[in-house]
């Protein structure tokens, strides 16, 4: 940082100039296209769908194209232009998230923008600023819409932002470059060991015959819930978990759907019934996503929606760790999917648990596997620990050098 303090003293120690975005850039806007677009032909285009879902900061290749009858009528770009997509139907998309486009030229779909900035302009530099949480403030004041959202490029036109010289706005792009590929490379570490957990995982729950394998059914009770109904639920009480609970924490993500609980006179007179969940047993996905699995931590009050979530007790014979883990093993996602592929809508139901065989080698052997795959997974999906905890530290990291470079003194006139 000490470089760019003495940037910012040598070039600017009063502040920086002050402009619209409209007098700082040409301007195009896509054109929407027929449905039959992708992949029909040799001329490169991109779809604004993309610039949320294939594209981050840099445009270096394009992966969809179009006939040349499809183009006629299309808008080309050229290398250095800013793609923006200025519609969306979900909140969560980043609308008019900026990329910088890499290749020569190709063509811009529609709900989409292109910014070409002039000489004095590094487009990385206006990249950045663009996705900035000071420009993202200013950007959604010009966003309307609520079912689908729309950012009114003229409106995004007279924003106005700091124009530093360009011997500082190319050392913000160098340092934020630097921050992104560190990134990067923690990403692809992050898959290179979640693909070795998977490998290793499959290698040592790989048995056959000469381990002992059992019913799940036989060595110990599978319950499910007692119908709890919509207007039973409450917003405090005993957690009330749902298919979309489990799937959520298991994913590490909030569930939209929000959370669900019951009053603790229903708990105890359900659970009379059905049975308590208890630390230790695990509790696996029956509709929805199937057959994902999650271990009760505590002995906390938990009830569940029937169907959605049935019940494994623990017992002394098969250590739920080892357990766990199997039922995320490649040998048990096949044995599931030839007992659900042809129905409709798939469903792992309580006959079908209680029917599902499992390998039970010595309990030594069990807690030995759940050990080495526990480690593995904490390094790649703990959050307080793991690789993903680094990823985090490091993005935070970013998005406050980020701010901090993005911010300008504004100069006096």
């Amino acid at each position: 940082m000490s470089k760019f303090d003495d940037l910012i003293n040598k070039l600017c120690p009063d502040g920086v100039e002050w402009k619209k975005i409209r007098e700082i850039i040409s301007y195009t806007r896509g054109k929407g296209l027929s449905k039959e677009v992708k992949g029909t032909g040799n001329n490169p285009i991109i779809l604004y769908g993309e610039l949320y879902t294939t594209y981050g900061n840099y445009i270096e290749s394009i992966t969809s194209f179009a006939a040349d009858e499809f183009i006629k009528t299309s808008v080309k770009i050229k290398k250095g232009s800013l793609l923006l997509p200025i519609s969306s139907t979900t909140k969560e998309a980043q609308i008019g998230k900026a990329s910088v486009l890499k290749v020569d030229e190709c063509y811009l779909g529609g709900d989409a923008i292109s910014l070409y900035p002039n000489e004095n302009i590094n487009p990385d530099f206006l990249m950045y600023l663009i996705n900035g949480s000071v420009f993202e403030n200013l950007k959604m004041k010009c966003v309307k819409g609520t079912t689908i959202r729309h950012l009114d490029p003229g409106k995004l036109q007279d924003i106005e932002i700091p124009v530093p010289p360009l011997e500082i706005q190319n050392e913000i792009v160098r340092i934020l470059d630097n921050f992104t590929e560190l990134e990067e490379e923690l990403e692809e570490e992050l898959e290179a060991r979640r693909k070795q957990y998977e490998y290793y995982r499959d290698s040592l729950l790989s048995f056959d015959d000469s381990v002992e394998w059992k019913t799940i059914g036989d060595i110990t009770n599978v319950f499910s819930a007692k119908r709890v109904y919509r207007d039973q639920w409450q917003k405090q009480g005993v957690p009330f978990w749902r298919s979309s609970d489990l799937i959520s924490f298991f994913n590490g993500v909030e569930n939209t759907r929000g959370k669900a609980y019951i009053s603790e006179e229903l708990y105890e007179s359900l659970a009379a019934i059905s049975g308590k969940i208890q630390k230790d047993d695990i509790l696996i996905t029956g509709g929805g996503t199937i057959g994902i699995p999650y271990i009760v931590p505590t002995n906390d009050p938990l009830y569940v929606k029937d169907g959605d979530l049935l019940c494994i007790q623990h017992n002394d014979f098969l250590d739920s760790r080892f357990l766990y883990h199997y039922f995320l093993s490649g040998q048990f996602r096949k044995y599931l999917s030839e007992i659900t592929h042809d129905a409709t809508i798939a469903h792992y139901t309580i006959i079908q648990i209680r029917n599902t065989p499992v390998p039970i080698p010595n309990l030594e052997k069990q807690k030995m596997i759940a050990t080495v795959l526990d480690r593995f997974e904490a390094l790649c999906n703990d959050i307080t620990s793991g690789l993903p905890a680094e990823i985090e530290a490091r993005h935070k990291q970013y998005e406050y050098y980020r701010d901090k470079l993005l911010t300008f003194k504004r100069k006096s006139a």
